[in-house]
């Protein structure tokens, strides 16, 4: 099968999502001007640069009343801070239920029943217990084309690991199973890791 975007694809559903997988996802958090705290995950995410390090994710659509964006991205272009919480298997339904679409006011932590707690560099919350918290300040949002697409670029500026994922050294993701999007409404969980020299390495 071959198929133009701009053409469609004639599938009962887009198989673009199902093609890029698995996908890392950020449980962005993040706080408005007013204290109201929003919790929210995007799959459009993966870190880009070492040092400094830095992450981007994207953001697609728009909310009624946020315009021409969603609640994340109004709140970080406002506040140029956000946190991204990485997400374990035993959080999943809490992250689904924060990927519902919310009036501004809504706190999803409160909506999803996620405990949180502040950051340590920035002013916005982050999930407590959750395997890894990235503190980030704004660096870029880049508009994208389309009505309503976004990257944002943060700088890491400060990172928390849960400490039984911390093995002998090594941040060891078998310890929490990270969650990954898959396409349409699928999900897979890491639990199987392997290792494998680079040529360099030898």
């Amino acid at each position: 099968m071959f198929y133009r975007p701009e053409d469609g694809h004639g599938l009962p559903h887009n198989p673009f999502n199902a093609i890029i997988t698995p996908r890392p996802i950020a449980w962005v958090s993040s706080r408005d001007r007013d204290g109201v705290d929003n919790l929210a995950p995007y799959s459009f995410f993966n870190g880009v640069a070492y040092v400094p390090p830095q992450i981007m994710f994207a953001s697609t659509g728009a909310k009624p009343d946020r315009g021409d964006t969603k609640d994340s991205l109004a709140n970080i272009r406002d506040t140029g801070v956000f946190c991204v919480n990485i997400v374990e298997y035993a959080m999943r339904e809490a992250m689904n239920l924060s990927s519902q679409t919310l009036p501004r006011e809504v706190d999803e932590f409160a909506h999803a029943g996620v405990d949180r707690t502040p950051c340590e560099v920035i002013d916005c919350a982050r999930v407590k217990g959750a395997p890894a918290a990235l503190e980030c300040r704004l660096t870029k949002i880049e508009t994208l084309p389309g009505k309503t697409n976004y990257v944002v670029f943060g700088e890491v500026v400060g990172i928390h690991l849960r400490d039984d994922c911390l093995v002998d050294g090594i941040f060891d993701v078998s310890r929490y199973q990270p969650l990954s999007r898959l396409g349409y409404r699928d999900y897979t969980r890491v639990t199987e890791v392997f290792a494998m020299p680079r040529p360099d390495d030898l």
